[in-house]
């Protein structure tokens, strides 16, 4: 059985969609759909940036929703009969709102609104206070859990990625106190390009703005199952996902949960639709020498990639 996982912020890069862009119409109908719905330049920050602009949050959420669903619309249009066997969807953070567009949970117009709006409050509750996030790496949960609870300002485990890594979120200068003493205890330490401490409690004021306007979108229930990384498990009603992602911002992402409930359910084959192959890389580390495999679609080079080997896969 086959699961689709949409990756997040932190897959950016200048150029990402654009060999896709050139060669399948349906991409071209969904970036020029994506200007049109958020006012966002999308082709120029996607496929020329530059990084600094592309990067900032506001402008990135968007961007990256649109390759990820652009690479799934070819998927689809390519390989009609592999949504048969496709078991579930999922998303790690920001790509949760790919897989809740391509469950049919939202429409495009609202999966994009959702996105922009996402990116606003999170890049406006970010620039208040200085905080950051950190992936550490290479060093067991229970000592950096301990790290955490050893200063006194808001630091939080954030991501749960894999057994081999977890990211930090929080407020300064506790968060590179915390990162500091990881280091120190032979992990690496990697300060990521984000704005702000996600998936924190520092979230919370921009959770309330982001709350009301997800109350204004229309919710349908999974056409294709849906797992998410708030929960961890399958999610069947847009009551529950809808409470879910209203709580998304300010909660951990439960990778490792999610990767290991879609692998006890059946699944083997799991698919990186959109830029870069970060999921690809967390998912065997969570599953270590399990019997999977891993496949990327992000240009016409991976797409051709996966579409000699889909043949047996059907």
């Amino acid at each position: 059985m086959i699961a689709f996982v949409f990756p997040g912020q932190g897959s950016q890069y200048i150029g990402m969609g654009k060999d896709l862009f050139e060669n399948y119409e349906e991409v071209r109908a969904i970036f020029e759909e994506s200007e049109k719905i958020t006012g966002v330049s999308v082709k120029a920050l996607s496929f020329e940036g530059p990084l600094e602009e592309l990067t900032k949050t506001e402008n990135l959420q968007v961007c990256i929703t649109t390759v990820n669903i652009a690479c799934f619309e070819v998927i689809k249009n390519q390989f009609r009969e592999i949504l048969s066997k496709l078991r579930f969807l999922a998303g790690h953070s920001l790509g949760e709102f790919s897989a809740l567009y391509a469950a049919e949970v939202l429409s495009l117009e609202d999966t994009l609104l959702a996105v922009k709006e996402r990116g606003r409050v999170m890049g406006e509750v970010g620039s208040s206070k200085p905080s950051g996030m950190y992936a550490v790496i290479n060093l067991p949960f229970e000592k950096l859990e301990e790290l955490v609870k050893s200063v006194p300002g808001v630091v939080v485990i954030s991501n749960y990625n894999s057994p081999n890594q977890f990211v930090i979120s929080g407020e300064e200068p506790y968060l590179t106190e915390v990162a500091e003493k990881a280091k120190s205890l032979s992990s690496k330490v990697i300060k990521l390009k984000v704005s702000a401490g996600f998936h924190s409690p520092l979230m919370e004021r921009a959770q309330k703005v982001f709350t009301e306007f997800l109350k204004t979108l229309h919710w349908s229930d999974p056409k294709i199952p849906f797992v998410s990384a708030v929960s961890g498990k399958e999610e069947t009603s847009a009551t529950s996902i809808f409470e879910l992602m209203t709580k998304q911002i300010v909660s951990p992402v439960k990778w490792i949960s999610a990767v290991e409930y879609m692998y006890e359910k059946g699944v083997r084959i799991f698919v990186e639709v959109g830029p870069k192959k970060v999921l690809c890389g967390l998912i065997s580390q969570i599953l270590k020498d399990k019997e999977h495999r891993v496949y990327n679609v992000e240009d016409r080079v991976t797409l051709e990639q996966f579409s000699k080997e889909v043949k047996d896969l059907l």
